[in-house]
C-alpha cells in the first residue's frame, strides 16, 4: 500500500485497534486526532454560498476538531485533479461544490472509497462514500418574500440570480410566493448572469430593472445591492447577511448557517460511520441552518403589521403546520 492510501486507511479505522496497532500508533494517539479536512471551491470564499461553508469549517477549526486546508477558484478543468491531490494526501472529509463537475467529483469519490466526500450537488448520493447537501433555504425566503411584497410601493420586483438552476430556482419560488401572499398585485423582472461571480454584470442588470420600475431587488448575486444603493432603492440579500455593509439598503436575508451540516457530517466521519447520504434537511429553519436575518436598521421601518405576519408564518414553519413548496423550474418574469 503506498503512503497515501495507507494514511486514508489510518483515518478511517476508528475503532480498529489492531489495524492501529499494526501502524504502530496507540488508540489514544488516533482518538485525539483531529480530522483532516479538505475543500475545494469554484469560486473565492468571499463568494456568498462558499463562504457559508469556509466559515463553519473555519469555526470548527478555532475549535480544534479538525485541521482544514482548501483551494479555491479552481477552474471546472482543473477540479478533478485537486479533489485526487487532497485525497492522496489522506484528507479523512473533503468538502466542495460538484454543481458543474459532477461527473469528475464522483469519479474521484469512486477511487478513493476510504474518504468521505460531502459535495453541494442537485444529484443524489452515491454509495458508497459520497454525500451530498445544498443550501435548502426556500424557508426564510419565502419569508424575505412576504417582507418585499409589503415594502414595494411600486408592486414591481427585481430578481438577479447566476445560473437558473434547481437550487437557484427554488428560492426565488420561494420568495415570489412569499410577495404573493401579502400583495397579489406584485410583478416580477427575472435575469440571470450566466456566473456565480460578477458583481459588475449582476449590478448592470438591477440597474435596467430600476429603470424598468422595480424598487426592491432580490440580490441573489453581489453587485445587485450596490445597484439598489446607488439608485436610493431596496434589496433582500441572499445567504449571507450584507446588512453592516449595506444599512440603509439591505431590508432583511434568507440567511443559510452550514453550521449544523458540518457538525453532522464530522459526528459521523469520527464514528467511523459516513456514508452516501442527502444533507440537505440539515439546511432547515428547524435544524437552524437557516434563518429569517435581523431587520437591524429596518426594524422600525418594516410595517408593524407585516412583522407579525411574518412571525406567525415563522412559527407556522417551525411548527410543521406550513411547508414551503420547492419549485425547481426557471421562474419567469411577470409579464
Amino acid at each position: 500500500m503506498h503512503m497515501g492510501s495507507d494514511r486514508r486507511h489510518w483515518m478511517k479505522a476508528l475503532a480498529a485497534t489492531a489495524a492501529l496497532a499494526g501502524l504502530g500508533l496507540s488508540p489514544l494517539a488516533h482518538a485525539q486526532s483531529k480530522i483532516k479536512v479538505a475543500a475545494v471551491y469554484t469560486v473565492p470564499v468571499e463568494q456568498q454560498w462558499v463562504s457559508r461553508i469556509h466559515k463553519a469549517l473555519n469555526e470548527a477549526k478555532a475549535r480544534g476538531e479538525i485541521d482544514y486546508v482548501f483551494s479555491e477558484s479552481v477552474s471546472n478543468a482543473d477540479y478533478e485533479r485537486v479533489l485526487r491531490q487532497y485525497a492522496e494526501q489522506g484528507s479523512g472529509l473533503i468538502l466542495g461544490e460538484s454543481f458543474a463537475v459532477e461527473g469528475a467529483a464522483r469519479k474521484v469519490a469512486k477511487d478513493y472509497p476510504k474518504t468521505a466526500f460531502l459535495m453541494g450537488s442537485s444529484g443524489k448520493p452515491q454509495a458508497p462514500n459520497f454525500s451530498v447537501f445544498d443550501n435548502y433555504i426556500q424557508e426564510p425566503s419565502y419569508l424575505t418574500g412576504m417582507i418585499a411584497g409589503g415594502m414595494t410601493k411600486t408592486n414591481h420586483i427585481g430578481m438577479v440570480g447566476g445560473y437558473a438552476i434547481p437550487e437557484v430556482n427554488r428560492l426565488m419560488h420561494a420568495f415570489m410566493e412569499g410577495a404573493r401572499e401579502v400583495n397579489p398585485k406584485v410583478k416580477f423582472t427575472v435575469s440571470f448572469i450566466g456566473s456565480w461571480f460578477d458583481p459588475p454584470k449582476a449590478k448592470e442588470a438591477a440597474f435596467a430593472m430600476i429603470d424598468k420600475g422595480a424598487d426592491v431587488l432580490y440580490a441573489e448575486r453581489f453587485g445587485v445591492s450596490d445597484a439598489a444603493k446607488e439608485r436610493g432603492k431596496l434589496a433582500i440579500g441572499n445567504v449571507i447577511n450584507t446588512q453592516p455593509q449595506y444599512p440603509a439598503t439591505v431590508v432583511a436575508s434568507a440567511l443559510w448557517n452550514m453550521e449544523p451540516t458540518v457538525a453532522a457530517a464530522l459526528a459521523k466521519v469520527k464514528a467511523g460511520q459516513f456514508k452516501n447520504e442527502d444533507y440537505g434537511q440539515y439546511s432547515l429553519m428547524k435544524f437552524k441552518g437557516a434563518e429569517l436575518a435581523p431587520l437591524g436598521t429596518f426594524e422600525s421601518k418594516v410595517p408593524a403589521d407585516l412583522m407579525t405576519k411574518v412571525r406567525a408564518k415563522e412559527k407556522a414553519i417551525l411548527d410543521g403546520k406550513f411547508a414551503v413548496k420547492v419549485v425547481e423550474t426557471e421562474p419567469k418574469s411577470t409579464p
